[in-house]
């Protein structure tokens, strides 16, 4: 089996107006859907950001995968110049190999070691409206309206534990959610709280004293292994990351300091699903938990990540997605389903996915038309309130 042709589409989600640390989302979440065309008829899927970054890292990736064998994954490894970019390719290849030799492709990561794949309701303060448009979701800029959210999230797809983004509000009002949601569903529910990195330490510290016993992990509230060291120990709250430890080289400083306790992995990031699963056997090593990040993504990313987290035994946490907030889909049947907040992890040959061809160009029109190349939150800020910059609190 030889790859014939790889083929880039940046496609453009409507996005409502969610906020984060750095501003507000923009009305369109930039995503690309990759394929990968080989000799015997087949074709291998993967998705990524759709920014200009990521779009320049594959096309110079291009020379290298055209041609390639597509289980010849190590010297791909070698030869690709973005690590980024190969991840991408890699989960294209393995829906390849997958489809080719009738296996699912957790069964290439070393098999399923679990039936199903929990997944977090992600929360987000959020305006009501932006840009001229209205969306699906009420505004929620209080703790009282996020309790409404979240109990509308998890009502629509059964989750079972919840994840505030943070970062946005004064601390103290972030932290009466918190325990908003606490009251509200109980406390055997799973919280996380995620600043993202925009508090200080005195401020984490200060509010991590309020969390302690709330909390089932506390989320990047500061930047930097010294600083998240700092915060682990003083408060013994478990820390989790996506930020100050993406790569196997940050590994030796977050273990030597104590960064973190859990790692969030995200397989566009680490450099593909065996370079994640390889992550999450270093955690084992060193006695670390494991989870997953996410951002705006369409179905198959989800695949992606339910097949490898199927395959990780000591991925314990359920994963974050954004998945309930994007209504665009691009692969056949539409949406996928949560059951109790869980994925089911699909039994047909690769991925499982099939791409929606008319959804796809439809998608692909919408990011022509958006005018937008790179994710920025702060534009959205800035028109709503002339001068506004992210601050640290």
């Amino acid at each position: 089996m030889k790859i014939t042709e790889l083929r880039v589409t940046p496609i453009a989600l409507k996005d409502p107006p969610l906020r984060c640390a750095m501003g507000v989302h923009q009305p369109y979440a930039l995503r690309a859907v990759i394929q990968l065309f080989a000799d015997n008829g087949l074709v291998g899927l993967s998705e990524c950001y759709g920014g200009k970054r990521f779009l320049e890292e594959l096309e110079a990736a291009r020379p290298f995968i055209v041609g390639a064998d597509p289980y010849a994954l190590n010297v791909l490894e070698a030869q690709v110049p973005s690590l980024r970019a190969f991840g991408i390719l890699e989960v294209a290849c393995l829906d390849l190999i997958g489809q080719a030799t009738g296996r699912p492709v957790c069964d290439l990561l070393g098999g399923r070691f679990r039936e199903s794949v929990p997944f977090s309701a992600y929360l987000f303060y959020k305006h009501e409206g932006a840009w001229g448009k209205s969306y699906h979701r009420k505004e929620a800029l209080t703790a009282e309206e996020l309790v409404v959210q979240a109990q509308e999230l998890c009502t629509e797809h059964g989750f079972q534990s919840l994840k505030l983004k943070a970062g946005v509000l004064e601390p103290t009002e972030e932290v009466r959610t918190i325990f908003a949601l606490r009251d509200t569903f109980g406390p055997d529910t799973p919280l996380r709280i995620d600043p993202n990195g925009a508090w200080t330490v005195e401020t984490a510290l200060a509010q991590g004293q309020r969390l302690k016993g709330v909390l089932e992990y506390y989320e990047d509230p500061v930047k930097g292994t010294e600083p998240m060291a700092q915060v682990a120990r003083a408060l013994g709250i478990p820390m989790a990351t996506n930020m100050c430890c993406n790569g196997f080289s940050e590994f030796p400083d977050n273990v030597r300091l104590g960064s973190i306790q859990v790692l969030l992995t995200d397989h566009h990031v680490w450099g593909g699903l065996i370079n994640s699963v390889k992550a999450a056997k270093v955690c084992e090593t060193f006695g670390l938990g494991v989870s997953m990040h996410s951002n705006s993504h369409v179905g198959i990313s989800l695949l992606a990540m339910t097949h490898l987290a199927a395959a990780v035994p000591n991925l314990t946490y359920a994963c974050d997605t954004h998945y309930p907030w994007q209504p665009d889909e691009v692969i056949r049947g539409g949406k996928l389903t949560f059951v109790d907040g869980s994925l089911l992890v699909p039994t047909a040959p690769g991925l499982g996915a099939t791409l929606d061809q008319d959804a796809l160009g439809q998608l692909h029109d919408d990011y022509q038309r958006a005018g937008i190349v790179e994710r920025d939150d702060r534009i959205g800020m800035e028109a709503m309130t002339p001068g506004w910059r992210p601050k640290v609190w």
